[in-house]
């Protein structure tokens, strides 16, 4: 399959505000509007002539997480539009763009899960990908035009004695092919128009970086995990720069996003087939469901009672006091009769109201909701 440069890079790594749908190669964005669904063409003339009589199907409310394992060649926001239509959901978006080159995990909120996309966006990514040596390209992976070769390459002993060098909280060059934006302008946009695009350094974090494979001494494959706005196809330009020969990404998988792991992930196959389960009556949708609060794992959970609960659900701040005043502070997901109510922040006994939750519809299963 032969892609644009400009559409089709692979980049394991945070891209702030993205426009997916503006640019498909897209590094990791924070990107979680509605996607539309892409128009579906029938062949059926039957179909055709009745189309004009068949009222739109009425979206529903959906309210969960799904993490889709991705596909090489489909764009997140493809990914979106399919799941939305397959649970004929009102809304969904995404916490994070996979670029179409890359696999893994994908996960996607559907319905009030969208007002929790920033916690998930906010956590620790990992991903494995393979760094090809000897060439370095103009969008740092297997896409772009050669702009640099070698004839070196590097040995085992000499990439591991690098590795400390990239761990840790470092200063990062974004790739030019970015969505950086310069002057209002995005950088692939300015690259793509044959501009020299100069970006700032800015730090990063990467909490881990390992060697994991060398199949020969063209390819190495690695494991990292990082923060928000770490670029992978960074790191292996600038690992091959200081090694001697240069080095560009030929492939990716994501398989950790905030709490989503690769055991959270379900193929869009299997997905499919649930649904037409689901249709037949043979299952249910809500088993592919993760719950909503599942992207709250790392922050405090409040109990209230249904009277409190009320309050807050009008958004009224609530005070408590005595035995029944909190003992943490700060933002908090608070939760009546065991289900979600809403995202608030507690100072001083009283509990505000910062964004509250209606899962009136599909959710996930009892199931699910036991193992989360």
């Amino acid at each position: 399959m032969t892609m644009d440069p400009a559409h089709g890079t692979i980049g394991g790594e945070e891209a702030d505000q993205l426009d997916v749908q503006k640019n498909n190669f897209a590094d990791m964005s924070g990107n979680s509007q509605p996607a539309q669904e892409p128009r579906r063409v029938n062949n059926d003339p039957r179909a055709n002539k009745q189309k004009g009589n068949q009222p739109r199907r009425d979206r529903r409310d959906v309210h969960g997480w799904v993490v889709l394992d991705k596909p090489i060649g489909m764009t997140s926001t493809q990914a979106v539009a399919v799941l939305k239509r397959l649970f004929n959901a009102k809304r969904a978006g995404h916490a994070g763009t996979l670029d179409p080159l890359a696999s893994g995990g994908l996960p996607i909120a559907l319905g009030e899960a969208t007002k929790t996309v920033p916690f998930v966006m906010d956590g620790r990514k990992r991903y494995r990908f393979t760094v090809c040596w000897g060439e370095e390209r103009d969008t740092d992976d297997i896409e772009g035009r050669a702009t640099a070769t070698s004839d070196q390459r590097p040995t085992r002993e000499a990439i591991e004695a690098l590795l400390p060098r990239f761990t840790g909280v470092i200063q990062q060059i974004p790739p030019r092919y970015s969505a950086i934006k310069v002057q209002g302008e995005r950088a692939y946009d300015l690259a793509r128009d044959g501009e020299i695009v100069e970006l700032a350094s800015r730090p990063v974090e990467i909490h881990r970086l390992s060697l994991v494979d060398q199949p020969d001494s063209d390819l190495a494959v690695f494991e990292a995990e990082c923060g928000k706005g770490t670029y992978v196809r960074a790191l292996a330009r600038d690992m091959g720069r200081i090694l001697g020969t240069y080095g560009h990404i030929c492939a990716l998988r994501r398989t950790l996003v905030g709490p989503f792991g690769e055991n959270d992930m379900i193929p869009l196959d299997q997905l499919e087939a649930l649904c037409d389960r689901a249709a037949s009556g043979e299952g249910s949708l809500a088993d592919a469901l993760m719950p909503v609060e599942t992207a709250l794992d790392d922050i405090p959970a409040l109990a209230v009672t249904r009277a409190d609960a009320a309050r807050l659900h009008r958004g009224q701040a609530v005070l408590l006091r005595g035995r029944d005043a909190p003992t943490c502070s700060g933002t908090v997901y608070v939760t009546v009769a065991g289900r979600l109510l809403a995202l608030a922040e507690v100072g001083n006994g009283e509990i505000i109201p910062k964004r509250v939750f209606n899962l009136t519809g599909l959710t996930a299963s009892a199931d699910r909701n036991e193992r989360n």
